[in-house]
């Protein structure tokens, strides 16, 4: 279990349990219910307010990156403060599930939810959705020129054009992804073959998208919201970059949740799974389109403030998204490459 999940710390490139916060500065010995998140308060902090003004509850959320927590949550085992975890993806709840340390949630509850967004054993359940994307630059290329596979990228057309983030987790979970659904010695290839065209490497999404935008790159390998939410703050008439759904099934169109899970050693079961429902309500469910541009998980979600292509035109491979807990061999083959 230690191996796993330090790997997974690892890929947040961050020291384990050193840097978490809270709300509002309580201690242990708090009565707070206790939510460790791998989600920033920026983005999630007003949604807990919301759900604390809803339910009475006193919530006490401490904030670090999911690798963090997923790693702290390990780390204490039965002994964890922590009621919830809230993380970024499927991976790190994956690990935390079979490894015994969530405990199995109310069919009633998540089966709202879409069985391929949840565990198939119930110990997690998916609360938003996002796609992984190419990004390019427009003023360079029209949208039919941009590839909707990620085999394409190897061409030659593409040497030296293509930009991604290779220590971003998010990256990281697409090759698990694509391991999961080609098998290690294809998945191994298409690396090697990716970097011998050679991609440029930036070190966030972030840059990456702002390197699309300023014609640094003509393509990049992100997730669909960070253009949404700079399109939001910039005006996509202010922009140069672009954004391009890859084709349904590709490994690059891999669709990866944030979700949820109760821990086993919680005392106060039920009042963890009241925050799960809430977290899959409509007004959390409106909250992730309308603030984060994510795709709500709870079908008949829908708001004219975002305009995303409808969910059931993207999806990547048909995987168990459960199965993104390996992380420490997709580092392992990353290394292996070179890619970091």
């Amino acid at each position: 279990m230690r191996r796993r999940l330090a790997a997974i710390a690892a890929a947040g490139s961050l020291v384990v349990g050193l840097s978490a916060c809270t709300t509002d500065g309580a201690g242990d010995d708090s009565d707070a219910l206790v939510v460790y998140s791998g989600r920033s308060e920026n983005l999630v902090g007003p949604l807990f307010e919301q759900i604390e003004e809803s339910t009475g509850l006193d919530l006490e959320v401490r904030y670090a990156s999911t690798p963090e927590m997923a790693a702290q949550i390990a780390e204490e085992g039965e002994a964890s403060p922590a009621d919830l975890f809230f993380s970024q993806d499927a991976g790190a709840l994956g690990a935390l599930s079979k490894e015994g340390l969530l405990t199995e949630l109310d069919d009633g509850t998540i089966d709202v939810v879409p069985a391929e967004y949840r565990a198939t054993d119930g110990t997690w359940v998916a609360t938003s959705l996002r796609a992984r994307v190419l990004v390019y630059d427009s003023e360079v290329l029209e949208e039919a020129d941009v590839p909707d596979t990620i085999d394409a990228l190897t061409a030659p057309e593409w040497r030296g054009k293509v930009g991604y983030a290779p220590t971003n987790a998010s990256f990281q979970s697409f090759v698990t992804g694509l391991r999961v659904d080609r098998g290690d010695e294809a998945a191994e290839q298409w690396l090697r073959d990716f970097l011998a065209n050679e991609p440029k490497t930036y070190d966030n999404n972030v840059a990456l998208l702002e390197a699309a935008d300023t014609g640094d790159v003509e393509l990049g390998l992100t997730n669909h919201y960070y253009w949404y939410n700079t399109a939001e703050e910039k005006g996509p008439e202010n922009m140069r970059a672009r954004v391009r759904y890859l084709a349904q099934g590709d490994p690059g169109a891999l669709v990866n949740v944030a979700g949820v899970g109760v821990l086993a050693s919680t005392e106060r079961p039920d009042d963890a799974l009241r925050v799960v429902q809430e977290l899959l309500g409509e007004q959390a469910q409106l909250y992730f389109l309308e603030e984060a541009s994510e795709y709500p998980v709870v079908p008949g979600i829908a708001s004219d403030a975002v305009d995303l292509p409808p969910l059931e035109t993207l999806g990547g491979p048909d995987i168990d998204l459960g199965d993104l807990d390996g992380l420490e061999q997709t580092q392992q083959m990353l290394t292996r490459v070179g890619m970091i």
